[in-house]
């Protein structure tokens, strides 16, 4: 419905699409006419203004030379009578001249006079041949106008046409189908479309309904594709939500993100798309791929016309990232690589410390034991040190002992010792 307000009263009322077009012909039409009629007045109006302009120019040529021939007579009568007395001889001879020469200047005009008629004509026909010109164009652009006008008015009426067709079978479909088997047609679709492409565009690919409900919810499909090394590409966790016009309570798409968003952090999912019907008069979500990704991170909403390119969008950016992810895949095996080699040098350190500590402790045992060996061989050492002093001077006293030493104070032994020696000699 359009919204028209009245110049005269101010007065606003709605009319529909047929009237407002009608209206719009007819004002069209009005103004066309108009400004063809305008147009035409002109033409006539420059018409008649060229021709009493070429008019006014060819009087003004001739009422010029018409005035220069009689200002050229009055002079040559001048001449004749101031010689009447002088040339009277010769009076017929000149005025025979003079005849002559006004009969050449009659010529002259006369000429004149032709040529100017001339030129008038041939001013009228090109004038003319402009008129038909005009008059030629004016149709060929009423008649491609009116061309335009017809084919604008059924290109219109033929969308009209296929909008309403399209909205009576999409009615129809809906009043034939329940809620569910909305759901289950517009998972339907969506599978069969990628099936179309999977071995051509999605060999590598998997795209399967999401069954494991272990984490409490599930999504409706996942996607995942891997390069041949094994590196993930790209993981899509899809919802497809959709309801008949006959539903009592209306959904909306937002009343499914929280939970996609749930279920593609669960699958791990790198980013998560609704696939939807509902909200079939918000023009936001009717208009392409709608990102959502300020309220739940790499979340988009889709009409079902886009399914497959989401899938492709999204895929080919990945395919983009994916030397990166090759590169960071590189550098997350050399971390680990290098946590390992940590790790071991961690654990020879520790092995080695523990090693080195009850070494040390062994060590500091067997000093303490030599030392407590080296204090007893001193002690040894002394003792022996004493002992051969204590030999040294039982020695020396064994030296210093004689017969007489041990005799004195003794006679028995006095006695004895004489004995010996006198029984020897």
């Amino acid at each position: 419905m359009n919204e028209i307000i009245c110049p005269h009263c101010k007065k606003a009322f709605k009319i529909d699409e047929a009237g407002f077009a009608d209206i719009l012909k007819q004002v069209r039409d009005r103004e066309f006419d108009k400004e063809l009629h305008d147009r035409l007045e002109l033409l006539e109006k420059d018409k008649e203004n060229a021709v009493k302009l070429a008019e006014a120019n060819i009087k003004n040529v001739l009422q010029a030379e018409v005035a220069k021939k009689d200002t050229e007579l009055a002079e040559l009568k001048a001449q004749k009578d101031a010689l009447v007395g002088e040339l009277k001889a010769e009076k017929d001879t000149e005025i025979a001249r003079l005849q002559a020469r006004v009969e050449s200047a009659e010529t002259e005009k006369k000429l004149a006079v032709t040529e100017a008629v001339v030129k008038v004509e041939k001013e009228r026909d090109r004038l003319s041949g402009e008129l038909k010109n005009k008059d030629t164009e004016k149709q060929l652009i009423e008649t491609s106008l009116k061309e335009k006008f017809t084919a604008e008015l059924k290109t219109k009426d033929d969308i009209i046409r296929h909008k309403d067709e399209e909205i009576a079978l999409r009615k129809d479909m809906k009043l034939r189908l329940s809620t569910k088997m909305i759901g289950e047609t517009l998972e339907q679709h969506c599978e069969t479309e990628f099936n179309k492409l999977r071995a051509t565009a999605f060999q590598n690919a998997y795209f399967e309904k999401d069954n494991d409900s272990k984490t409490g919810s599930k999504g409706d499909y996942v996607y995942r594709e891997s390069d041949p090394d094994g590196n993930e590409i790209v993981s899509i966790m899809f919802e497809m939500k959709n309801e008949g016009d006959e539903t009592t309570t209306k959904h909306k798409n937002e009343d499914f993100l929280r939970e996609l968003d749930k279920d593609r952090t669960e699958k791990k999912c790198e980013y998560a798309v609704l696939v939807s019907l509902l909200e079939v008069e918000n023009e936001l979500y009717n208009t392409g791929i709608v990102d959502v990704s300020h309220k739940y991170p790499k979340m988009y909403v889709v009409r079902p016309q886009f399914f497959i390119p989401i899938i492709t969008l999204l895929r080919n950016a990945a395919m983009n990232s994916l030397k990166y992810k090759a590169e960071l895949a590189l550098v997350r095996n050399q971390n680990v690589d290098i946590t390992n080699f940590e790790e071991n040098m961690n654990n020879f350190k520790e092995g080695f410390s523990k090693n080195y500590e009850l070494a040390s402790r062994k060590f500091k045992t067997a000093i303490e034991e030599i030392d407590k060996t080296i204090e007893h061989l001193q002690k040894t050492k002394d003792a022996l040190v004493s002992s051969e002093n204590n030999l040294r001077l039982a020695n020396n006293k064994a030296e210093d002992l004689t017969i007489k030493k041990l005799t004195r104070g003794n006679p028995t032994m006095t006695a004895k010792f004489e004995e010996i020696s006198d029984t020897n000699k």
